[in-house]
């Protein structure tokens, strides 16, 4: 794996088919180490090379500290040195953020994913400055994290321009739904972008994209990396043909009024992968709801 400290201005600073990967947990609600690095590995060994730990789909809400220190430990020790770690780190907490930062790098992390501050939505100065503090609390490179669905606020467009002259601010994990936006920042940086919608990968990747985020790649793995090596290969048309084959699973997993992380879980139930339950205030995919992912799932003939 190349250190992506030493290669902060790569193209793909942190690989290309990367998986938000969820966090198991045990039927007692306890984190289930041994789940982690036995999932962990097989998305590793099935496409993905790099790993997002204790994002939103990992549960990091619910999450505590410690507990996210000792995943990215546990997930470290099951791949080795194979494939980047990112830590997600983002709270609505600068001081709390850092923190994390720090831990994270402390227990193995190659990069941290920052969301913006949510629920107290900070004007963009605000928010340029927090960012600005994370990345100098700590020697690992940055992921940028815009979900403004979630967090009430944009990372706006001439805010990232500025953000990519910081030497550790390398990436973004996009899910802003404005492709001018996009275009625009990439026209003027080089900030490696992520695709952190599932049905936007080979769109985004088209246009200048590092890769993905996925979180039906917690699932199909092989499936997501299979679009991206298509475009790679000059192949548009196979690219176009797979993106559009995974659409019912993608709709499935991330528009069907449920989390990913629930939808995630509940297909990796299914098919006796490590996942476990989700804590509280989520709750269990219904089992009508389990059997259409099930469904889904085996239409796509990934078996």
């Amino acid at each position: 794996m190349t250190n992506p400290r030493d290669t902060a201005r790569s193209p793909r600073p942190f690989g290309r088919t990367l998986c938000a990967m969820v966090t198991p947990f045990t039927e007692a609600g306890a984190l289930d180490l041994d789940g982690a690095r036995r999932l962990a590995a097989r998305l590793v060994a099935e496409g993905c090379d790099g790993l997002v730990l204790n994002g939103t789909t990992g549960e990091s809400p619910t999450t505590t500290d410690a507990e996210k220190a000792e995943l990215i430990a546990a997930v470290r020790a099951a791949v080795g040195e194979r494939v980047p770690l990112v830590a997600g780190v983002g709270t609505a907490d600068t001081r709390h953020t850092v923190e994390l930062t720090l831990a994270a790098e402390k227990a193995g992390a190659d990069g941290v994913l920052v969301v913006s501050p949510y629920y107290s939505r900070p004007p963009q100065d605000a928010l340029e400055a927090h960012f600005r503090e994370v990345a100098e609390a700590s020697g690992l490179p940055v992921m940028l994290y815009d979900i403004p669905g979630r967090t009430g606020t944009r990372i706006e467009p001439e805010t990232l321009v500025r953000l990519a002259a910081h030497p550790r601010i390398v990436a973004v994990k996009d899910c802003s739904y404005d492709f001018l936006g996009i275009q625009k920042v990439l026209a003027r940086t080089d900030l490696a972008y992520y695709a952190g919608c599932d049905e936007h990968i080979l769109a985004l990747y088209a246009v200048g994209a590092a890769g993905c985020v996925s979180t039906v790649a917690n699932v199909v793995p092989s499936r997501v990396a299979a679009i991206l090596d298509a475009f790679d290969a000059g192949d548009t048309a196979r690219a176009t043909d797979l993106q559009l084959r995974a659409m019912p699973l993608i709709e499935a997993m991330t528009a069907a009024r449920l989390p990913g992380t629930v939808t995630a879980k509940a297909l990796l139930a299914e098919l006796g992968l490590p996942a476990g339950p989700v804590r509280a205030p989520l709750r269990p995919a219904a089992r009508d709801a389990a059997d259409g992912l099930r469904t889904v799932y085996a239409e796509l003939g990934a078996g």
